[in-house]
């Protein structure tokens, strides 16, 4: 394969060409675990998921880490509003962003490091700038430590922007900066903060800032230089502009490639816990199932601003319906049979920026041909068809007939194995009634399925239940 990515740094769609041949190491910021995620944090997860997916697909080995930052200016706010031990807080809203990787079908990375459990590496890289004359404790006393803007040529590469153009870093106290835009490596321990938010260092007790965690991590478990850094266009600047800065000033190459997505907006601006104009995914698989909700949120290109609407939501989740309808039909009458291989076309745009709609417009038109099939009696046309259609499915995490949406053992959806069970005890007592001739029993079980949610039909192949809404 050849996939081209756009790079933020370049600002030009470049190949991508792993350090190691034949293994593709990925780093993306994850949560800052202040509070429970919602469906604009968890775009950028299945966005890396179909990145991953795809260079799976090509046979390509993938090293994903995404840490936690689980101390924080923020958690230590949130935590003190509610009366809870910070790392109580963190952990619980950690569960949260476990639970919704899961629901909707990601893949958990490789390795998911906490800033807490590394500290030491935090450490020795600012001893490493310190000493290389990049960055400096504040002479104040406090226990900050910055790194130095302007002792850094490159530093704005990444954001396009000159020093002077840029606002003060408002992430400390800058009574103890060279430079207003001079950030914070280290914060040092403030009367009143949890003595267990704080860790020694040769300049004082403090915490971590959020620039130094990802570096010292990333560094740990990809090496100095890896392929991809990612996350959401917004961490852009200042977050990845100061890790880079940061990470080569100590030396290490870093990332050969950034890529970001765009926004998930809702009225107008960024989805933000900030603004609270949040939408959290354990809220919305209640109005959608999880694999429609996956597909709204696959459907744009990774680079576009999505605009969040209820109707967008249900227009996508109509759309996903009908492809999982061809497919049920399909696997009924032919079997599920193998996953065959992707058309060209398909992988074509796939391997352009990961072109996402441009690879829907040709599932869809494989779906369209699918359907003409069902009526006919080529059954091996409509087995291949099958197959192929399931292939790009799979490649986007959306295959219905998968054991994640199926609910089987080890597929991530045990409620939805549950329900599984109970519904086709349910169908079975109703054909039994049927089978007696006691239609009032069989439509009294029919409705009390459809008023929980699931829709029965009648087909040539036997009853066919959907799950219409989020368990």
């Amino acid at each position: 394969m050849s996939l081209r990515l756009y790079d933020t740094l370049t600002r030009e769609v470049c190949d991508l060409v792993p350090v190691t041949p034949g293994k593709v190491g990925v780093y993306h910021c994850g949560l800052t675990v202040q509070g429970a995620p919602h469906i604009g944090h968890i775009r950028k997860e299945v966005a890396f998921d179909v990145l991953r997916r795809w260079l799976e697909h090509a046979g390509v080995e993938v090293m994903i880490v995404a840490n936690v930052t689980d101390i924080d200016d923020k958690i230590l706010v949130k935590s003190a509003e509610a009366g809870r031990e910070w790392w109580a807080l963190a952990y619980a809203n950690e569960r949260e962003l476990h639970a919704a990787y899961d629901v909707l079908g990601c893949a958990p990375p490789t390795y998911e490091p906490r800033a807490t459990g590394h500290i030491p590496e935090m450490v020795e890289l600012m001893g490493e700038l310190i000493e290389a004359g990049y960055a400096y404790p504040a002479g104040d006393g406090s226990g900050d430590v910055y790194f130095d803007v302007r002792s850094w040529p490159d530093y704005g590469r990444l954001s396009n922007q000159r020093i002077d153009d840029m606002e003060a870093a408002a992430d400390a106290d800058p009574r103890g900066k060279r430079d207003p835009r001079d950030f914070a490596l280290w914060k040092g321990h403030k009367p009143g903060e949890p003595e267990t938010a704080s860790w020694h260092t040769p300049w004082g007790r403090g915490r971590p800032g959020w620039h130094l965690e990802c570096s010292a991590m990333v560094g740990k478990y990809l090496g100095p230089e890896f392929d991809i850094h990612g996350g959401g266009l917004d961490l852009r600047f200042p977050h990845h502009e100061n890790e880079l800065a940061q990470s080569t000033a100590a030396g290490r190459p870093f990332a050969r490639l950034w890529m970001h997505n765009a926004m998930l907006n809702l009225g107008g601006s960024k989805m933000s816990k900030s603004v609270g104009n949040t939408l959290l995914v354990s809220e919305v698989v209640k109005r959608v199932r999880p694999v429609e909700l996956r597909y709204y949120l696959v459907a744009a290109h990774y680079r576009s601003v999505v605009e969040f609407s209820e109707e967008a939501l249900d227009e996508a989740a109509a759309t996903y319906q009908r492809i999982e309808g061809f497919v049920t039909r399909a696997a009924e009458m032919v079997g599920e049979g193998d996953l065959g291989e992707v058309p060209t076309a398909f992988a074509a745009a796939m391997d352009d920026d990961l072109s996402v709609p441009a690879a829907l417009a040709v599932l869809q038109e494989s779906v369209r041909e699918g359907n003409k099939l069902l009526g006919g009696d080529d059954k091996d046309a409509l087995r291949d068809r099958l197959a192929e259609t399931r292939a790009m499915l799979d490649v986007l995490g959306l295959d219905p007939r998968s054991a994640h949406w199926r609910g089987e053992p080890g597929g991530g959806s045990q409620l939805r194995a549950v329900v599984d069970g109970l519904v086709a005890v349910a169908l079975d007592e109703r054909a039994a009634a049927r089978e007696r001739k006691d239609f009032t029993a069989a439509d009294r079980i029919r409705d009390g399925l459809g008023a929980a949610g699931v829709a029965v039909e009648d087909t040539p192949h036997g009853p066919r239940w959907t799950l219409r809404e989020g368990p």
